[in-house]
C-alpha cells in the first residue's frame, strides 16, 4: 500500500470533514485512513488510483487539495 497525504484548503467544520471523507471513499481503490480539517491521509494499492484522481475527487467536492511530502 502507498500512503498519500493531502493538504486541503477550505475545510472549516465537521461537515467539511464528512464531505471530503465521502469524496475520497468514492474513489475506487482508495482506503481513507483519516480526514481532519486541513488534511487527509489515504492508502492506495500500487495499481490503485493516482494522486491526481484523489486530488480531483476532493476538488469536485469543493475543496482545494495538494499532495504533501509529510
Amino acid at each position: 500500500m502507498d500512503t498519500v497525504t493531502l493538504h486541503i484548503e477550505g475545510m472549516s467544520c465537521g461537515h467539511c470533514v464528512n464531505a471530503v471523507n465521502k469524496a475520497l471513499n468514492g474513489v475506487e481503490g482508495a482506503k481513507v485512513v483519516s480526514v481532519q480539517i486541513g488534511r487527509a491521509v489515504v492508502e492506495t494499492a500500487p495499481d490503485g488510483p493516482s494522486v491526481d484522481r484523489l486530488v480531483a475527487a476532493v476538488d469536485e467536492a469543493g475543496y482545494d487539495a495538494t499532495p504533501t511530502t509529510a
